[in-house]
C-alpha cells in the first residue's frame, strides 16, 4: 500500500522513533520520499533505547567528553540535539512545502519536570535555543502542572506538542492554553501566523489499560448482559479518539479561536499516539485503520508504518460511526467502569514510564562516561609501558 495516499484524506504520517542510523544511513530521507512521512516524534523511551541500547552514540560521546568533565544529563542533551538537528534540517522542504504545518521534530522536556511549570518553561526555553530550529516543536506533558507551562511557552513564541493526553477533558484544556497563548503573542505585538502545536492524544494505552476490566466485568455477567460487556473490548480508545475529534471541531467554530484564525493562526491538531496495537488479538493496523481524518496526524512507530505498507487500507473512518462511539463510552460507565478515571490513571503511569526510561538512560550514559574516562586514565601508564 502506498503510504502517502494517507495524506490524500488530509493527514499526515510522522514517525514515532529516532536513532542515529536513521539519519546517517538515510532512512529518514527514504521514508519522507517513499511514505511521504512529513514529522519525528520522540520521547525519553525511544531515546534510552537508542543511546543506551547500541554504540551508535559512543564515538560522539567520547568527542564531548574532551571539551571538559559534562555530566550524563549534558550529555543526553548533547546527544539528543545533534539527532534532532539533523532529523530538523533533513524535513526543512516538508516543513517549507507545506507552509509551517508539517516537517517537525519533537524534543521532549526532561519527564522529571512534569509536575514542576517552572522547571518545564525554563528547560522548554533552552530546548527551544539550543537547538535554534524554526522547525522543533517543545514536548511537555499535559500534566496539571504543564497546563500553564503551554501557555506561557506558545506566548514565547516557541512551538509545543502537548503529550500524554487521553481525556477529552484535556484535550479542551490544551486547546484553551494554546489560544491563551496565542492571544498573549498578539498583545505584546507579536505575529502568531508562523506558530504551531499539537495535541497527542494516546490510543492503544487507553484499551490496553481498559479492556482487562471489560473483560472481569463480562466473567462476572451472565447471558445478554455478558455478551453485551465483552463488544466493548478493544472498542473504547477509538471512541474516545473518535469523539475528541468532535469535540475538536466544535471548538474551531469557537468565536475567539476564529479572531485568532483571522490573524493567521493555524490551529492546533489533534496528533494521534501510541497508534501501535498492543493486543495481539486486535488487528496490528487497527487504529491507524480508524482515525484516518482531515486536519490530524497520526505518529507511527517503524513496525506498524511496515505493516500498513504491507498489508493496511486507506479510508476516511475518523468520522465513521460517532453515535456508536458515544454509546461505546455510555455502555462502558454503565458496565460500572470510569473513563475518566483509567485516562487518571494513564497520565500518571505514563509520566512514571517516561521518568523510568530517562533516569535508565542517564544511567547508561553515566556507565559509558565512566569507561570513556577509566580508558584515558590508563593511557599515560600504557604509554609508559610501551616506551619501555
Amino acid at each position: 500500500m502506498d503510504l502517502k495516499e494517507v495524506r490524500k484524506h488530509g493527514q499526515s504520517l510522522w514517525l514515532d522513533f529516532m536513532r542515529r542510523d536513521l539519519l546517517t544511513g538515510g532512512g529518514l530521507a527514504r521514508l519522507v520520499k517513499d511514505d511521504g512521512i512529513t514529522g519525528v516524534t520522540t520521547n525519553p523511551t525511544i531515546f534510552e533505547k537508542a543511546i543506551a541500547g547500541s554504540t551508535l552514540y559512543d564515538a560522539s560521546l567520547e568527542r564531548h567528553l574532551h571539551g571538559g568533565d559534562v555530566t550524563a544529563a549534558q550529555l543526553y542533551e548533547l546527544l539528543a540535539i545533534e539527532d534532532i538537528q539533523q532529523a530538523a534540517d533533513g524535513l526543512r522542504p516538508a516543513y517549507d512545502a507545506s507552509n509551517r504545518r508539517d516537517g517537525y521534530l519533537n524534543i521532549e522536556v526532561s519527564p522529571l519536570l512534569a509536575h514542576d511549570t517552572a522547571g518545564t518553561v525554563d528547560e522548554g526555553r533552552r530546548l527551544w535555543r539550543e537547538v535554534g530550529r524554526e522547525n522543533l516543536m517543545v514536548k511537555v506533558p499535559g500534566t496539571d502542572e504543564g497546563f500553564p507551562a503551554i501557555e506561557q511557552l506558545i506566548g514565547e513564541g516557541i512551538n509545543v506538542n502537548v503529550t500524554l493526553l487521553f481525556s477529552r477533558a484535556a484535550c479542551d484544556r490544551v486547546f484553551q492554553a494554546y489560544v491563551a497563548g496565542l492571544e498573549s503573542m498578539l498583545r505584546h505585538g507579536k505575529l502568531v501566523d508562523g506558530m504551531a502545536s499539537v495535541a497527542s492524544v494516546f490510543v492503544s494505552r487507553i484499551d490496553a489499560k481498559v479492556d482487562p476490566q471489560i473483560e472481569a466485568r463480562a466473567e462476572a455477567a451472565s447471558g445478554d448482559a455478558r455478551s453485551a460487556i465483552r463488544r466493548l473490548v478493544g472498542k473504547v480508545a477509538i471512541a474516545n479518539a473518535r469523539l475528541a475529534y468532535q469535540d475538536w471541531k466544535a471548538r474551531c467554530g469557537d468565536p475567539r479561536w476564529q479572531a485568532l484564525a483571522k490573524q493567521g493562526a493555524a490551529p492546533q491538531r489533534l496528533l494521534w499516539a501510541s497508534t501501535g496495537t498492543k493486543n495481539p488479538r486486535l488487528r496490528d493496523v487497527l487504529y491507524v485503520e480508524s482515525l484516518i481524518g482531515p486536519d490530524t496526524i497520526d505518529t507511527v512507530p517503524p513496525a506498524t508504518l511496515e505493516a500498513m505498507r504491507d498489508h493496511g487500507t486507506v479510508e476516511s473512518r475518523l468520522e465513521q460511526g460517532v453515535d456508536e462511539a458515544r454509546e461505546v463510552v455510555d455502555a462502558l460507565s454503565r458496565a460500572g467502569i470510569s473513563l475518566d478515571t483509567i485516562t487518571r490513571q494513564l497520565v500518571d503511569e505514563g509520566v512514571a514510564s517516561f521518568s523510568s526510561a530517562f533516569e535508565k538512560l542517564l544511567v547508561a550514559i553515566e556507565a559509558k562516561r565512566q569507561a570513556v574516562l577509566a580508558r584515558r586514565a590508563r593511557r599515560p601508564i600504557d604509554d609508559a609501558r610501551s616506551a619501555h
